[in-house]
């Protein structure tokens, strides 16, 4: 299993030829015998709400293109969908929360490039009252704010819509609310 579409196969090196399974195209390592599947990335996002408002981030023009973005990161290995989550809060804001309370708001699949991957992306949610610590800037943004979504979208401040769709759900699911932050 890779993220990229792989041309080689990840075990023994040898280039992979193209077999039709289950239905679609596949790579195949005629040396090892096996299928190799390209499969998602999982990344975790947590949206933190405080009034009308959502913990952002900002991050460098060379990642994320400088939006504001809600705090994810990808999970690694040993961790469940919620601790990575909470892993990925604090190390990017200084907000700590719980796992445990971490409601699971969304789940979608994202594709820009085929070529080049996919995201699994997994989105929680909590209520800034569940959480600890001051929000500061940690080890990828350059700023981290409570922001006003409405306010950003109306300032023509960047943000990306599947972080407004988080935030959508978010407000759902936590507040049983219906918003629409439409770009």
């Amino acid at each position: 299993m890779t993220k990229r579409k792989p041309n080689y196969c990840p075990y023994c090196g040898t280039e992979l030829v193209t077999r039709e399974f289950d239905g679609r195209e596949r790579g195949f390592c005629s040396t090892c015998q096996e299928f190799i599947f390209q499969n998602p990335a999982p990344i975790a996002r947590t949206v933190v709400l405080d009034d009308e408002k959502a913990l952002f981030v900002k991050h460098a023009p060379r990642t994320a293109d400088g939006k504001w973005t809600l705090p994810e990161g990808f999970l690694e290995v040993d961790e469940s969908a919620a601790h990575g989550a909470a892993r990925e809060l604090a190390e990017e804001t200084n907000i700590r929360v719980p796992p445990e309370d971490l409601a699971l708001v969304r789940t979608g699949h994202y594709v820009e490039n085929p070529d080049e991957g996919s995201i699994l992306s997994i989105c929680f949610a909590a209520e800034r009252e569940l959480t600890t610590g001051t929000p500061e800037v940690g080890d990828e943004p350059t700023d981290v704010q409570f922001r006003d979504p409405q306010e950003l979208l109306e300032r023509d401040e960047q943000t990306r819509s599947v972080d407004l769709r988080c935030l959508e759900a978010a407000v759902g699911r936590l507040r049983g609310q219906t918003r629409d932050f439409s770009l």
